[in-house]
């Protein structure tokens, strides 16, 4: 039986959009691309999906906004420039989601949120009363208080743990990766995309490339280690382009868009 058997049927899913989908090459936001994206979520949640979001690109929209070279790296500088972004971010997410009619809520988390048994469940508790109630959790990474030890590091990581505190069915990350091919397509123009993958080997590991974009922190290798831990609570994953956000409605017409990764629905 495919692994996409069933999609059609799940209730709860977890997006995840990165840095490069919703900015252009010099940082700015994609309005335009957000607006599309938002659009679709809204129209799945008009459907009865429950949905949570996941998003990128706080310190990216900075990088636009106050003219850094590039991303920054020192730490305060980081830190600024998250606490500057999540502003704009936010208020677009809950501009867009309320023309559509939805409430957003913002949820910023740290890796603490996760090791920390009292923190964990109350932002378990936060996140299942938010779709309770029908609100669009936004989740980002505290990246404005966060330090080495209580930081997740990538949002791809990020996005699996928030599947995991919603008790999810599905998570989607949405790239500008395509999904997981048999050899990199940057270099092989013969590269197969690989439809579907039941387990984590050494050898599919063996397959993902290096770092992603320059907005971003992720490349396919945080991708997997998002699936892996989604799989062990039984979530599914799939990994696809988010170039054309239309095409979010295929994965729940089960047809075979970007990479899915095993887990029980």
């Amino acid at each position: 039986m495919s692994l996409r058997s069933g999609l059609k049927d799940i209730k709860r899913v977890v997006f995840k959009v990165g840095t490069s989908s919703i900015t252009y090459p010099n940082g700015k936001l994609n309005i335009n691309k957000i607006d599309l994206l938002i659009r679709v979520i809204s129209d799945l949640k008009n459907r009865g999906l429950e949905v949570t979001l996941v998003s990128s690109g706080a310190i990216g929209v900075d990088v636009g906004k106050l003219g850094f070279a590039e991303r920054p790296h020192y730490m305060p500088s980081k830190q600024a420039a998250a606490a500057v972004g999540q502003c704009e971010l936010m208020y677009l997410y809950d501009k867009l989601f309320s023309e559509y009619g939805h409430t957003t809520a913002q949820v910023l988390l740290t890796k603490d949120a996760v090791d920390i048994a009292e923190r964990r469940e109350n932002a378990k508790n936060i996140l299942h009363r938010l779709l309770e109630l029908g609100a669009v959790p936004i989740v980002n990474e505290n990246d404005a208080v966060a330090t080495e030890e209580i930081e997740f590091g990538d949002n791809d990581t990020l996005s699996a743990y928030v599947a995991v505190l919603a008790n999810a069915q599905l998570l989607v990350i949405l790239s500008d990766i395509e999904g997981l091919f048999d050899k990199d397509p940057h270099k092989n123009s013969d590269a197969r995309l690989i439809g579907e993958v039941d387990e984590i080997t050494p050898e599919i590991r063996s397959l993902a490339g290096g770092a992603g974009s320059r907005q971003g922190s992720g490349g396919m290798i945080t991708k997997l280690d998002a699936a892996q831990i989604a799989a062990e609570e039984n979530i599914k994953t799939i990994v696809c382009s988010s170039s054309d956000p239309r095409k979010i409605y295929d994965i729940f017409d089960e047809e075979n868009i970007g990479t899915i990764f095993g887990g029980k629905l």
